[in-house]
């Protein structure tokens, strides 16, 4: 591999392919995409609980407000624009599907604005080398292929077509060719495919049985970077197109303790940037490769899931945030804050970043889904019932559920009810329909160290866990800070590509801490292989109905039941005391009396009584002491004399 990149003029189409196949590449690929891309639009209601019920409910009830969504508005309602800046276009989830947007930096001039709508997602939003085209993928006809966009026009084009995965496009230098993930006999594979000729075959760039995504093709043209699992984690790969069999692979992070994510070259291909999540506290975020020092360590630049360079590379617009918010920031290479964070409504699928050229007016499409107001999932619906003493809420029962105790508070009941159908849609099969747990009455506990557990509130519920052992929900490990949260996926009970997406990143295997490993059961298990078949994330569809995951205790790794990497809860802002005093009066809280199993031993268990144990004592050696003498004289002994008695005569 060269010490550094250079940028030479891009080759002809017909150069291209011939490049190609010099470069060992060959096969026909052909795979469909799916992906997922919106801002999670929120709306805040207030629920006037004094005019329901006819009078059945407590003061409290009606002086409660319920916000089971945010606000968030993506749009004014006249925007004015000059045409033409420093444009970030993401993908954001709102509703549980994912949209582009597109935004300037800074905002000011262009604020941030939905361009496509939909009940299907678009994801992975990448911006053409002429600045005038958009790649992206979507399963806006039932399955993931990859479109492209003409920013002028909003005109689009499918790009591939096929029932299987395709997604996460990067563009050739020159424009002709889309370099993009696949997923060939169940596993993720980085392809190539024209975007002028149809007629032309795919191209292989990875065959390796683990997961190879996120592909970014370099400016020289002849590198194409990606993320692989092939060393067991995740980390970032770089293919040279030159070279074939294994020697065209190189690991550039090689970190047996992160996952790396979404590479992105700057504009002359001598800085690669990446994110990573890592095991070790202080160690995640955004990171810098130098292609001229390919051995030396990427540097940490600052925090970030994602990232994208500005034209110069000077600049970095990153996604930060925390575990169940995402935030919008920018700052230079040396890690100063240029752009305070921005709250986004969602989670984001797709970011990058340019100088692009949109038409004034914009085109019908963009305004057709900047007046797009998403509509509300859930609302809450109190259910009649007689006075609650001392003026408070209570659970109520939730149907068709196996749980030990199916009940959860009445004001996120709807929330859980509108999740199971959304789940079921989503899915194909009734996941929800057993829970691990749902409410937990406070006479009831549970495991050490969740005496304050979000379950006592009736406020949270936990997925099945005994799924994971049949093969049809995995976990996988995101470290936020110093606490570790979990991503759940439930598999699809379709597999042909119409539901869910494969999993891009190893999921973590929590028994593996019982292989008799020290290692293993100190770091609370390992990365396990990518399982095969499309997912659903259940975390991310939850957050778009107000459900947030919790973290693990902190000794989870030596305490399996610390994960709780199955429990949501819906948390409405509030914090563990404040939702139990809505359930439970102030003295149950002070005071909680715990009602004791009985026991099987009929009569009271003998205790050991400890036996105190000896105290040091201070040796001293032994003084010698005079005894007195005695001196025993003999004793006369004298023998007594028996007379001899009379014998009795009896007359």
């Amino acid at each position: 591999m060269p010490s550094h990149f250079s940028s030479p003029p891009a080759p002809r189409h017909s150069e291209r392919s011939e490049v190609f196949n010099k470069a060992g590449f060959g096969g026909l690929q052909t795979r469909p995409t799916k992906s997922h891309s919106g801002i999670l639009i929120l709306i805040i209601l207030s629920l006037l609980l004094s005019g329901c019920g006819a009078g059945q409910l407590s003061e409290a009830a009606a002086n409660s407000t319920v916000t089971p969504e945010a606000v968030f508005t993506s749009t004014p309602a006249i925007i004015k624009y000059s045409g033409e800046g420093n444009l970030v276009f993401l993908s954001i989830e709102e509703n549980g599907y994912a949209h582009l947007f597109v935004q300037s930096n800074p905002p000011q001039e262009l604020p941030l604005m939905r361009i496509t709508t939909g009940e299907w997602n678009d994801v992975a939003p990448a911006l053409s080398p002429d600045r005038k085209q958009l790649a992206f993928a979507s399963d806006r006809n039932g399955y993931w292929d990859l479109y492209v966009m003409e920013l002028q026009s909003g005109d689009v084009k499918q790009i591939t077509d096929s029932r299987e995965y395709d997604s996460a496009p990067s563009w050739s230098p020159d424009g002709q060719w889309l370099v993009f993930e696949t997923y060939v006999n169940e596993n993720l594979e980085v392809a190539v495919v024209s975007v002028t000729d149809r007629a032309q075959a795919k191209i292989s760039v990875t065959q390796d049985p683990a997961s190879d995504h996120s592909p970014v093709w370099a400016p020289d043209g002849r590198h194409v970077a990606f993320i692989s699992t092939r060393g067991g984690d995740s980390d970032v790969w770089l293919a040279d197109l030159d070279l074939a069999g294994e020697d065209r692979y190189q690991n550039l992070s090689n970190t047996p303790f992160a996952a790396e994510n979404h590479p992105v070259w700057n504009f002359d291909g001598s800085q690669l940037l990446w994110a990573s999540s890592s095991q070790t506290v202080g160690f995640g975020g955004l990171y810098i490769w130098k292609a001229n020092e390919p051995t030396r360590a990427a540097l940490w630049i600052g925090d970030g899931s994602w990232g994208a360079w500005n034209e110069t590379a000077e600049q970095i617009v990153a996604v930060t945030g925390t575990a169940n918010q995402e935030y919008l920031s920018s700052y230079d290479v040396k890690g100063n804050l240029l752009l305070s964070p921005t709250l986004l409504s969602g989670r984001v699928r797709g970011l990058t970043w340019g100088f692009a050229n949109l038409p004034n007016p914009f085109p019908s499409s963009f305004t057709q889904a900047v007046a797009v107001t998403p509509s509300i999932l859930w609302s809450p619906a109190i259910t009649p019932g007689p006075e609650v003493p001392n003026q408070r809420w209570y659970v109520v029962p939730i149907t068709d559920v196996q749980a030990p105790y199916p009940q959860l508070h009445d004001l996120v009941d709807e929330s859980f009810v509108a999740l199971r159908n959304r789940v079921i849609l989503e899915t194909g099969w009734d996941a929800l329909a057993s829970l691990e747990n749902a409410f937990i009455p406070l006479t009831t506990s549970l495991d050490p160290g969740l005496e304050e557990d979000w379950l006592y509130t009736g406020r949270a519920f936990a997925i099945n866990s005994l799924m994971s052992n049949a093969g049809w929900l995995m976990a996988l490990r995101e470290d936020v800070g110093a606490q570790t949260y979990w991503r759940v996926y439930i598999r699809a009970s379709m597999q042909d590509g119409s539901l869910g997406e494969p999993i891009h990143n190893a999921p973590w295997n929590l028994s593996a801490r019982y292989e008799l490993d020290p290692r293993l059961y100190e770091q609370g298990g390992s990365y396990a292989p990518v399982p095969a078949g499309y997912w659903v994330d259940v975390t991310a569809l939850s957050a778009a109905y107000g459900w947030e995951r919790l973290p693990a205790l902190s000794n989870w790794r030596t305490y399996y039941a610390g994960a709780r990497f199955t429990e949501l809860a819906l948390t409405n802002g509030m914090d563990w005391y404040t939702a139990m005093r809505e359930l439970y009066p102030l003295e149950a809280l002070i005071t909680p009396t715990r009602v004791l199993p009985p026991t099987l031993t009929p009569t009271p268990t003998f205790t050991l009584t400890p036996t105190p144990r000896p105290t040091r004592t201070p040796y001293k050696s032994p003084t010698p002491r005079l005894s007195p003498t005695v001196t025993l004289s003999p004793t006369p002994t004298s023998t007594p004399t028996l007379s001899p008695t009379p014998p009795t005569v009896i007359p």
